[in-house]
């Protein structure tokens, strides 16, 4: 099969891109700038997915049967600093992948977030009614609405992740990385304790996705960890495997902090019907932290 794969510099896209290769499926790895990740069997193009006319033809030259979409502008302040900025990548370059994949007759796996649920009553099932808060959730929000705009119904599919974590960081640092190299060299590091969180190894996010694209299966999804945990109790759970200090995790209350952005309180995400459905199950907490500490093990000097 030839997959198309944005996002290829990036934590879930490398992996993913890694991945499919190794199962043997034709990748075209798309990433900004120059190759920074390692993609086996994947070959790269370089291409800035705000220029509508430039993925359009990649995409014809291409002629994929699935274009898998993971990459966006995820920074949460970022976004409500820079909300033209979040508006092109989110939603503009979302829906001109859309057009592309209608076009080539493509399957769209787009994937999105737990933002676009406000966290007064979750974790939420994949039918729950979004009611995004800030920049950030507001434009992947309407990612998802521009996805089910453009293609027919059984074209496409919107897969829901959350606090994807792994080591290295593939592109910037994301929560478990930062984690490990913070408390690694003895920091004292601050997590929200009221925050309600699914946390999804990037490995087990990058397998699901997979299996999703490889069937086809069309409509939503929610492709995150099989646990809601709040961050304290993650970074608990990590030092107490991984052997470090957890006296030097200080808990902190996002009421307390000053945000640029909301982020949901009580969020996660339901994964029963992942779950019933794919080969590709979604780990445990304790599965996805087993997997962290391979990866820090086999990356240390």
């Amino acid at each position: 099969m030839r997959i198309v794969v944005t996002g290829a510099n990036g934590l879930i896209g490398s992996r993913l891109a890694r991945l499919l290769s190794s199962r043997g499926h034709d990748v075209i790895a798309w990433g900004r700038g120059p190759q920074r990740a390692t993609l086996n069997a994947a070959k790269y193009q370089s291409l800035e997915l705000t220029d509508a006319r430039a993925v359009s033809s990649a995409v014809s030259a291409a002629f994929p049967q699935v274009i898998i979409n993971p990459a966006a502008m995820t920074d949460v302040d970022g976004c409500e600093r820079d909300p033209l900025g979040a508006w092109d990548i989110n939603v503009g370059a979302v829906a001109t992948l859309a057009r592309a994949a209608r076009l080539s007759a493509s399957f769209l796996l787009h994937v999105s977030t737990d933002y676009v649920f406000d966290g007064d009553a979750g974790p939420y099932q994949v039918d729950a009614t979004p009611n995004p808060r800030g920049a950030y959730a507001l434009t992947k929000h309407a990612g998802e609405q521009a996805v089910r705009a453009l293609l027919p119904a059984d074209a496409w599919a919107i897969a829901r992740t959350a606090v994807v974590y792994g080591w290295p960081a593939e592109g910037k640092s994301n929560f478990g990385s930062w984690l490990i190299s913070s408390l690694s060299e003895g920091k004292k590091v601050s997590l929200f304790a009221d925050q309600r969180v699914s946390t999804t190894h990037a490995d087990n996010a990058a397998a699901m996705l997979a299996e999703l694209a490889e069937r086809k299966l069309p409509g939503l999804w929610h492709v995150a960890g099989a646990e809601v945990t709040d961050r304290v109790e993650f970074g608990q759970r990590l030092c107490a495997r991984f052997g470090f200090d957890a006296s030097l995790i200080t808990p902190a209350r996002m009421v307390d902090v000053r945000l640029a952005s909301p982020r949901p309180a009580r969020s996660g995400l339901q994964v029963d019907r992942t779950t019933n459905t794919l080969k590709a199950a979604p780990w445990t907490l304790a599965e996805g932290l087993e997997a962290l500490l391979a990866e820090y093990r086999k990356g240390r000097p």
